[in-house]
């Protein structure tokens, strides 16, 4: 095994539509998809779109939509290791005008506890907060062992603040920083003192704010894509991680700027297509992102 990702299994359903029928009212959207969805989930889709493929520990059900998911795992070769719920988790999204709207069916109650792999080999571990037993345990593994331990903190749960503690790189939402009653400056702060070596804040239009070993807060800009091209920006975070995790992986010696910035490339293709597969790049896809856009002013 060369890298873990563990998460929280979602099948995406993505409609454009500039209607929302309530009461008895109908409507036709004007395009749909669907898609496994979640955010290490679709990390890890993206990292073995790319290359390497890793390893899923996710919540997974005995039902239609469980095995739909397997068949979309199979096509990438994902070896899936099941954590039984009794029913799929669902997303219904709604992108509008460069933002998105979600609504969320989910099921994290799991029937059984995390399994126990073998992590003879292991490089890195990728981990969104869910199943947040497993994500301790595994942290504390890989961490002992020198593997990179990733973080996608898009926002506060349970034992965020814990985790952080076993974690080298962390990329968090602005909303996270709000949880916690703080600036996106007063968060990298945050993370600088619970010892995690590379930290960023998403910021959308404006970018990333990060640092790497050196402890300097620098701003990564936006690529310039105009908004007539901007389709879908749900999972464009997800592609985010599992770009930066395959170009650790696959180029350990670079910096983490080169990291990123495959990262920003590769986010930025996946907001031009609908749904989260129809999203992920390739290695073409992000060479043509990097010659046809610039960073923003």
């Amino acid at each position: 095994m060369e890298a873990l990702f563990i998460g929280q299994t979602y099948i995406d359903v993505t409609f454009i539509t500039d209607h929302i029928p309530t009461g008895d009212d109908k409507t036709v959207a004007d395009n749909y998809a669907v898609s496994f969805g979640g955010n290490a989930v679709t990390a890890a889709f993206c990292c073995a779109k790319l290359g390497v493929v890793p390893d899923l520990l996710t919540s997974l059900a005995d039902d239609w939509l469980g095995r739909m998911f397997l068949d979309m795992a199979a096509k990438y070769a994902i070896p899936v290791h099941g954590r039984k719920v009794k029913e799929s988790s669902l997303s219904f999204v709604i992108p509008n005008n460069g933002k998105r709207a979600i609504i969320r069916c989910r099921d994290d109650d799991y029937l059984h506890p995390f399994p126990t792999l073998r992590l003879d080999g292991i490089r890195a571990l990728h981990l969104d907060g869910h199943q947040g037993d497993a994500a301790i345990h595994y942290a504390q593994i890989c961490k002992e062992r020198g593997a990179l331990v990733s973080l996608d903190g898009g926002g506060l749960r349970s034992n965020t603040l814990e985790l952080l503690s076993f974690i080298d790189v962390a990329v968090c939402g602005e909303r996270l920083a709000e949880q916690l009653n703080v600036d996106d400056k007063g968060l990298l702060e945050l993370l600088k003192a619970k010892g995690v070596r590379i930290g960023g804040v998403t910021r959308g239009e404006r970018g990333m704010l990060w640092y790497d070993e050196s402890g300097v807060i620098r701003t990564q800009p936006p690529l310039k894509v105009p908004s007539s091209v901007i389709i879908d920006t749900n999972g464009a975070g997800d592609v985010f991680h599992g770009a930066y995790m395959y170009s650790y992986l696959a180029r350990p010696a670079l910096p983490w700027e080169s990291h990123f910035e495959f990262a920003r490339a590769a986010s930025t293709h996946k907001i031009q297509k609908l749904g989260n597969e129809a999203g992920l790049p390739s290695m073409n896809d992000i060479t043509t992102v990097m010659q046809q856009f610039r960073p923003a002013a």
